[in-house]
Formats: C-alpha cells, structure tokens, sequence
C-alpha cells in the first residue's frame, strides 16, 4: 500500500523519526528533569512535584529499590495505584535501577491480581493502601516478596500528607483493614532511599521496560513486551506530531485516563515529559466535577481522553460554565468518538476532537488526525512518522484503496511480542513481521483511515455483517439515549440478532420508539430486535463500554 498518506501531514512534521535519539527512557528523563528543573512537572490534590524533585524523589525510590530490596535489572516490579505523585515516583525509580514495570489496574479481584502477578514474575509491588487488602489475599499464590504500601497524601508535604490520610483511613474509611507482616510504608522508602547511593545501571533501547497487559485480539489476557526504544520510538513520534502546536515548558494536560494504561503512559505521562509540560492527575475520573474543577484551576491547554469521558463531561453543568480559551486542542483514543459527541465538545469549548488510533501491542499510538484539522470527519487520521499501514484480506493479502480489511501494522513502536507466549505472539502477526490489530479498517483515496469494527464485534445476523458502531453512532443522536451499547446475541435461527444496550436520559424511551428510530435511519438488518435499559453500563479502566461483557449476559 502506498504511502499516499503523507502529502496530508501538516507542514513541518517529518515522515521519518530517530527512534534511537535516546539510549533509554531514563536518559530521556534524566534529561528532561534537567532542563526543566524548576517547571511544574506533576500536580495532584493541589500538590505539585517540580521537575527537579521528581527527579530527587525517584533517585531515592531507585536507591532503597537496588540497595535494600536487591532489585536488580530485568527484575518486574508491579505498581497497583490510582493517579497520585506516588507512581510517577515509582515508575522513574523502578526504570533507573532496569526493572521492567508491570502496570496493574488498582480495581483487580485478588484472582485478576494472582494472574497477573504470576505470570509477569513480579517479586515486588507497590499498592495503594486502599487495596492492600486484596493484595494480602492474593500474595500466597504469587512470588512477590516485597511490598510498598503507600497512602494517598504520602507526598503532599507534612501538614497536608497527616490530613489527606487522616481523611481517607478515618473519616471517608476508603481503607479496608489488611495485614501484610512484612510489607513497608512509601514514606520509609523514600526517607532510606535518600541516604543511599543509587549505582548507575547500564539500559539500552533493546531492553525490555514495560510488561503491559492486554486481552488483545483474543481477549485472553497476555503481557505486550514494550522495550525502551519502542515506547521512545511512540514518545518521539507523538512529539513528532504535536511539535509544531506545543511550547516548551508551558503545556499543561489533564491526566483523567489511569496511568496504569499506556494510553495514558505514553502520551501523558512520557510524551508530555519530553515536552517538559505539567500533567494534572486525577485520582478518580468518576468524579467529573473535580475534572472539570482541575481543569479550570490549572488552565489546561491539552484534554485527553476518551469519548465516555468527554460525553460524561458534557452531561455535566460545572463543565459547560468553564471558560476554555487556554485549550489548544483535544485528543481521544481508545474508543470510537461518535459524530454527535464530538459535535456538542466543539460547541461548548470550541476544540476540535482529534481522534487518534492505537492498541497496546503498538505502545500505542498507530494513527492522528492532523492538528490544525478543524472539523470531525469520523476518521481515525493518517499513520504517524515511521508507521506503516496495510488493510488485509483473512488470507493476508493486500487490499486496496476503498476495501475493507483487517487493519495491520509495522513501526519501531510495535512490541516485540507476548511476555512468555509464543503461540499467542505467533497468532497476532502474519508471518512478514505485520502485527494483526483485529479491527476492521478502510483507506480512502487521500490516506485516511476509518475503523470499521472490531473484527470479534462484528454481528453476523441472517448472514449480514453488522457494525455495532454504526448503530451506536445512530442511537447517539437520539436526544433521550445518555450511552449504548450494540451487541450480537444469539439466535436459532438468524444465528445472531442485534441487540442494544442503553442508558437512557428519561425513562420515557421506551422500546418501540428505539426501535422506531433505528427503522428510519438503518437498513431493516442492522435495526436492534432486543432493546435493554440499564442504569449504567459495563465499563474498563479507561471508560471504554465492554461489548464482551453485555454479550457474556445475552
């Protein structure tokens, strides 16, 4: 397929990037914190870290880390928290001392945490308090042998530090009680650490640095090996991208997306880094006035997120009253933006939503609209420097231009494979080295791309293909439906029959009238036979509605 897509990139963004203009995600770090020393690099409940003492704070983490623990490179080190100072700490600390991160979504079951925990080889995490307790049931079954429990105001200075955790452990009682003999406290951590000498580790890009865990195309769950070069080659693309509409030292972003989730990590946490810009955490996204209340303190320039997120946000009252002239743009990934969610965020902030592709196995970023694009056209843009794109047939042929096909992918960004799993690694890319994305995509004549679906989602009814987003993005429009979801459930005879899921605005939407919509705007095929109201819906750690999840129930 040719690279038609590059006469549409904005002027100045190159169609090549150096992935290796960096030994390692350290050396970029390292350097970062040095040349914005004195800028706020990570704020958190009106607590903020400058450049210069994350870079102090994760030196000592690292020391205690090499010196007391014996960590030592190649060591996976899992951190189980929520978006506070503490995991950037940990995160930074765990990458000098060439310990592999292995993010854990802080909402596990203690069987979810025992899955993970022994498949990556974790000896050592660090938790939340909140979540110790399910840490403490699962610990028997795994081979971790050091713990760090922290407390949410642990790097809120002294004052604040006793009263944040005084409301969270005894008046809110967000901590259950746990008991874990030989786990040690954040704050002893980093009061030894300090003292220690912290031995420079030798870290190239070939190294393995994150172990980040995805249910993939099969929905099973696997560790994506993502090295240092290939989350710098996505940093360094992303820059790449962005560079021209972004000022050193000035840029704030909302961090809302858990850190936990590369989205979040690599665009966030690490791009943003290299930009020397301030992330604004939010421990719980769930609360959209304190987002819309950080976003307005903080004059946010850059929002990113997902389209739960931004129509959640556009339901909300304290939202619509901000005032968003610092805003440069906005950006959404991990799930389709539909048509009339991006409509209503232009007219109330007056920022474009740029959609942007990715998955983890890509670290994750594939695809972006260009920036100075001004209007929503449904597509997930064109494929960033150094990315290329092929749309395959199931027999891995080739298409072309206007066929639609599994979308597949080649870049320096592509993970190196799942974590102990050749079969599974096998599976997921054709055997020229294509990495399978399991979404069903199409290019049209100028090089954008469109997601279809995803090929798992795909409903078959009456031998039809179905799209679920095509019937969602319908159902969006209705002024009464809040969220759906679209999912096949089956059926003796049509082997599957459309069903929708929705959260309705108010509780007159009923049946027939759902269905009377669907009947005006979509072929007879794709319009929902079974409609299912519920108060909310099924929802991962970023707010992307699990499809699998509604199908599980039927």
């Amino acid at each position: 397929m040719d690279n038609i897509w590059l006469k549409q990139y904005d002027k100045g963004v190159p169609s090549e990037i150096k992935p290796d203009s960096f030994a390692s995600l350290v050396e970029l770090f390292e350097k970062s914190c040095k040349k914005y020393s004195d800028k706020p690099a990570v704020s958190c409940m009106d607590c903020t870290l400058s450049y210069e003492q994350l870079m102090t704070l994760s030196r000592s983490f690292a020391a205690y880390l090499q010196n007391e623990l014996r960590v030592k490179k190649g060591d996976r080190i899992a951190l189980m928290m929520p978006n506070i100072l503490q995991y950037p700490v940990a995160l930074f600390g765990a990458l000098m001392t060439g310990a592999v991160i292995v993010n854990v979504n802080s909402l596990y079951t203690a069987p979810e945490l025992v899955k993970q925990l022994t498949d990556s080889g974790a000896e050592t995490i660090v938790v939340l308090a909140n979540f110790a307790h399910v840490l403490q049931h699962a610990l028997p079954e795994t081979r971790v042998r050091n713990v760090i429990v922290t407390e949410v105001g642990d790097l809120c200075g002294m004052f604040k530090s006793l009263l944040v955790n005084f409301m969270v452990n005894k008046v809110k009682k967000k901590v259950p009680e746990w008991y874990i003999p030989y786990a040690v406290s954040f704050r002893k951590v980093m009061e030894f650490g300090h003292k220690l000498r912290l031995q420079k580790v030798r870290i190239t890009g070939d190294d393995l640095a994150i172990l980040q865990y995805t249910g993939g195309t099969t929905g099973v769950s696997k560790g994506a090996m993502l090295t240092h070069r290939n989350i710098l080659a996505n940093v360094l693309q992303n820059a790449a991208w962005m560079g021209g509409n972004l000022q050193e030292g000035v840029e704030v972003s909302i961090t809302a997306l858990p850190l936990y989730h590369v989205f979040a990590l690599t665009v966030c946490c690490f791009t943003f880094l290299y930009f020397g810009a301030e992330s604004v955490l939010i421990i719980n996204p769930r609360d959209l006035n304190s987002v819309s209340r950080a976003i307005d303190k903080h004059k946010v320039t850059v929002l990113i997120g997902v389209n739960s997120l931004f129509n959640a946000l556009l339901n909300t009252s304290e939202f619509k009253k901000l005032d968003f002239g610092s805003v440069k743009f906005t950006i959404a990934g991990g799930m389709a933006v539909q048509s009339v969610v991006a409509d209503r965020w232009k007219e109330i902030t007056g920022s474009n939503i740029l959609e942007g592709y990715g998955l983890t196995e890509a670290s994750p970023v594939v695809t972006m609209n260009p920036l100075t694009q001004k209007d929503f056209i449904n597509s997930i843009g064109l494929p960033i420097p150094s990315t290329l794109i092929s749309i395959r047939d199931d027999d891995g042929k080739e298409l072309s231009v206007g066929e639609e096909g599994e979308l597949c992918v080649k870049g320096p960004q592509v993970m190196q494979g799942y974590w102990e799993s050749e079969a599974e690694t096998e599976n997921v890319f054709w055997e020229d080295g294509w990495l399978r994305t399991g979404d069903v995509a199409v290019m049209d004549e100028q090089g954008y791309f469109y997601i279809v679906d995803r090929k798992k989602d795909i409903i078959v009814t009456s031998g039809y293909n179905v799209y679920p987003n095509e019937i969602e993005s319908v159902l969006m429009t209705h002024p009464l439906v809040k969220e759906v979801a679209i999912v096949g459930v089956p059926h003796e005879h049509a082997g599957e029959l459309v069903k929708a899921f929705i959260v309705r605005k108010d509780d007159s939407l009923m049946k027939d009238k759902v269905v009377a919509f669907c009947k005006d705007r979509l072929t007879s095929y794709k319009v929902p036979k079974r409609v299912e109201f519920r108060d909310e819906l099924p929802k991962s750690n970023v707010g992307k509605i699990l499809r699998r999840a509604l199908r599980e129930e039927g």
